[in-house]
């Protein structure tokens, strides 16, 4: 299970660091390279998000790579063949993140079933509330796969601790209200917003939104288990390429 594993990595470091792709951009082969150079990197875990027309959590930048992807022709089969292949190459845990859509279309149980079959250990699907996912909590319990849930700072007290009992392996934390890869005030307003989530749960809990560079990942040092690099990195991939996106990890260190 995610949360033990999460456990032990943090017997050896202060803060564990999880990335985020989209598989098929620019494209499969490319992503494989991609994922290879994170976990030579170091990164303690991944999630690989499935294209998605309306990401409606995501800002511009992950946007335009579902975008980019889709048009290129990936398909979920491609993607949840993909999540095999490195679940089984690299011994870090992963996780898909994708769209409620995604998991309806393609069924609840089969997808489930065949990304625990697959080596995957969790799911992120943010569009998808505890109480409206009866099946989706049922099959990922039967498969032994954690369903990751989120708190934002828009959510009360009461909420957290609603969400938190449908949790494992451990809370998404977004750092602000809207969508990834905007600018994020690492602040005492934060600090607050994380105590509350602490209070809510014993799970480990993971930050991301915002995310960008080494200092951020200095102030979120012993207040989150989990610091989440996801648009930085697609950022400097497009920027500088594929071989950049590893020196980029290890700077995080």
């Amino acid at each position: 299970m995610i949360e033990d594993y999460l456990r032990a990595q943090r017997q050896d470091k202060d803060i564990l660091l999880m990335t985020h792709i989209v598989m098929g951009y620019p494209s499969l082969e490319a992503s494989y390279e991609i994922v290879q150079a994170m976990v030579e990197a170091g990164v303690d875990l991944m999630e690989l998000q499935i294209p998605f027309s309306e990401p409606i959590a995501d800002g511009p930048v992950i946007l335009k790579a579902n975008q980019a992807a889709l048009a290129g022709g990936v398909t979920v089969k491609e993607c949840i063949d993909f999540g095999g292949r490195v679940a089984q190459q690299f011994e870090i845990p992963f996780l898909f993140m994708t769209y409620y859509n995604i998991l309806f279309k393609y069924g609840v149980e089969r997808f489930v079933r065949t990304a625990a079959r697959n080596g995957l250990q969790g799911a992120i699907v943010p569009d998808l509330p505890p109480e409206e996912g009866a099946d989706y909590l049922q099959a990922m319990a039967k498969h032994r796969l954690d369903p990751i849930f989120i708190f934002a700072p828009t959510t009360c007290d009461e909420r957290m601790q609603a969400i938190a009992r449908h949790a494992r392996g451990f809370v998404y934390c977004v750092a602000r209200k809207g969508v990834t890869g905007q600018q994020t005030d690492f602040s005492r307003e934060l600090e607050s917003y994380l105590d509350r989530c602490r209070r809510a749960t014993d799970l480990p809990l993971a930050l991301g939104f915002g995310v960008k560079d080494k200092s951020d990942i200095d102030f979120l040092t012993g207040k989150v288990d989990i610091a989440v690099i996801g648009t930085q990195t697609i950022r400097i991939m497009d920027a500088h390429g594929v071989a950049a996106v590893g020196d980029f990890i290890r700077r995080l260190r």
